[in-house]
């Protein structure tokens, strides 16, 4: 698949945004790739690190700072560390940001996996299993409706917390949409007003062919709205 040609469709559909990141699930560390050195707080500061033009894979031992990022990846902590979840879960629970009932409905992967490479998506070396799209409330809209065109949406609703789950989520389902969550917007400087699209490696070419008759629709829609909004509009 032409990743470097999608990334440029996209981009000059959509405008400015962060590159989109390529992510791949692997049963064994890959040769030919760098390998992540130093400590992240989260597994989703590797997608900060991939957007700004790193390619790079980690292994387990590189999420174990994240126990939420760890439960949704498939990584089990090592015994030393096991609690951390179960207390990370706990003051979550504690100040109200989630119910305990909620967790085991939580979308994960279903094996650890060996290593997990990131790049931005035109520069990455293997085909990824999913797509991270970064950008404002409006183009994730056009982005979705592409997905919709192309019917690959996943028939969820828009996520929430933990954001990271939006990964097995998409590679279970199809497309899907996250408004993101505050450690995520925290640990990769989301925008106040930017949320995530997250797409199967397998369905991104019929979306990005999708995306120009989209773009195109809405431009015309928004002729018309202003015209009736003009023409109907008394207040």
């Amino acid at each position: 698949m032409d990743y470097k040609g999608i990334e440029a469709t996209l981009a000059k559909a959509l405008g400015g945004q962060k590159r989109p990141v390529a992510v791949k699930f692997l049963d064994a560390e890959p040769t030919g790739i760098e390998k992540f050195a130093g400590t992240e707080p989260s597994g989703c500061s590797f997608w900060r690190l991939a957007a700004a033009g790193k390619i790079f894979y980690t292994v387990p031992q590189d999420h174990y700072n994240c126990p939420i990022g760890s439960y949704t990846h498939g990584i089990s902590l090592p015994p030393e560390r096991a609690k951390e979840l179960e207390k990370t879960l706990g003051l979550m629970a504690q100040i109200g940001y989630v119910k305990m009932e909620e967790v085991p409905d939580i979308p994960r992967l279903e094996k650890q996996p060996r290593a997990i490479v990131y790049a931005p998506l035109a520069e990455t070396p293997l085909e990824p299993d999913v797509v991270i799209f970064t950008g404002s409330a409006s183009q994730t809209m056009l982005l979705h409706e592409a997905a919709m065109r192309a019917g690959c949406v996943a028939a969820l609703p828009i996520l929430g917390r933990p954001t990271c789950m939006a990964l097995p989520a998409a590679m279970a389902h199809g497309s899907v949409v996250s408004s993101g969550c505050i450690g995520n917007r925290v640990y990769t400087g989301l925008d106040e007003g930017q949320m995530y699209a997250v797409i199967p490696a397998k369905d991104l070419a019929r979306v990005a062919d999708e995306l120009e008759t989209v773009v195109s629709a809405n431009a015309q829609l928004a002729q018309y709205h202003q015209q009736r909004k003009a023409s109907l509009a008394s207040a």
